[in-house]
């Protein structure tokens, strides 16, 4: 991860919100949020996803002026190689979790660090071998206490599902 800070903003947290269609108040209404359990605007339980907009090498990020491998139903724009697809078959994200030490709250500014966890390896009577690896993502404050441990999951398959 190339990025060295990842400041979570109060309009950071809104705007996160609203993009997933979450409307309550602890998300943007400061008022709201000073009388709740946690005295202050808090950012949704998915939010350190958002980490990705900070980094600029993020491969699933548009890069001005490159082919951009997309998020539709087919690529746009880039040709299958090995670095989109390694062996005859596809991968994809399979799990994300997140472990919240403490809420995040605007004014926290976080590192992250990334590491891999475990890879297992399971059959599938129509993509072949399946092939599961774990990283995992520490963010840490800005004093650099432990905020969120996120453990992320992709799978790859061994050949192409046929239809």
């Amino acid at each position: 991860m190339p990025t060295d800070r990842f400041p979570v903003e109060a309009s950071h947290i809104m705007m996160f919100a609203r993009s997933v269609g979450d409307d309550n108040p602890i998300y943007h209404d400061a008022e709201h949020a000073a009388a709740t359990e946690t005295g202050h605007i808090i950012a949704p339980p998915t939010f350190p996803q958002a980490h990705a907009q900070f980094n600029p090498t993020y491969r699933l990020r548009p890069q001005v002026g490159k082919p951009w491998f997309g998020s539709g139903a087919t690529p746009t724009g880039v040709k299958k190689t090995s670095e989109v697809s390694s062996g005859g078959g596809g991968g994809l994200h399979a799990e994300q979790h997140f472990e919240y030490h403490r809420h995040l709250k605007p004014g926290d500014e976080l590192t992250l660090t990334v590491r891999s966890g475990e890879t297992w390896e399971k059959q599938s009577k129509r993509a072949g071998t399946l092939t599961f690896s774990e990283t995992i993502t520490e963010f840490r404050d800005q004093d650099g206490k432990l905020v969120i441990t996120a453990r992320g999951v992709g799978v790859r398959t061994e050949k192409p599902v046929e239809n």
